[in-house]
């Protein structure tokens, strides 16, 4: 799948949103990509990770044991891309605010865990999921994710796999422009509920 590919079935969701958002990194954006939306289709989830396990097997990350997603945003398109490379699959939950395995799942001791992350901004959530994979002693072989927001700017520090790249421009939020300013924020992720 070619990025615009990636894209339309976003769009074909209307999954791509404009407006003022403040999204999971703390930055924010004029587009927020409503993933819900597109898994709300089973058919069109399963597309994009199934090209996104393909990519995965034609990239150099070499053999994985396991996929690991972030939960929330992540939990689907983890759970289907691990099917598509028919390894085991798991999911780190925040627990006294940090990434665990949690619900008896359970690592082996250097096993090499591909972590399969929805959108990526700033590759936060994905470093936190990386230390909790290296405290209890697998591996990291890298991420895999289905956008990448900053199209290959944002230094993640593992091998990275997009399905596909779409530069969203995000901001601190002491560096809005006007634009952004003059509009009513609002976070429809899901990190900091409760």
């Amino acid at each position: 799948m070619s990025d615009e590919d990636v894209l339309d079935v976003f769009r074909s969701e209307d999954a791509i949103l404009d407006g003022h958002f403040v999204l999971s990194s703390g930055l924010h954006s004029p587009v927020f990509l409503q993933k819900a939306l597109v898994y709300r289709s089973p058919a069109k989830t399963e597309r994009l990770c199934r090209a996104l396990a393909a990519k995965v097997r034609a990239s150099d990350l070499g053999a994985i044991d396991c996929i690991i997603a972030p939960a929330m945003g992540a939990v689907v398109p983890g759970y289907e891309t691990a099917r598509h490379l028919e390894v085991p699959y798991m999911w780190v939950e925040r627990e006294d605010g940090k990434f665990a395995l949690r619900r008896g799942f359970t690592l082996e001791k250097g096993a090499r865990a591909l972590i399969v992350e929805d959108i990526i901004t700033t590759g936060l959530s994905v470093g936190e999921a990386a230390k909790c994979i290296r405290d209890l002693g697998a591996e990291v072989a890298g991420c895999a994710c289905i956008i990448d927001r900053s199209a290959g700017k944002a230094d993640i520090g593992m091998p990275l796999v997009a399905l596909a790249n779409y530069e969203v421009p995000a901001y601190p939020a002491d560096q809005l422009p006007d634009e952004l300013r003059a509009i009513p924020a609002t976070k429809p992720g899901s990190r900091g509920l409760a």
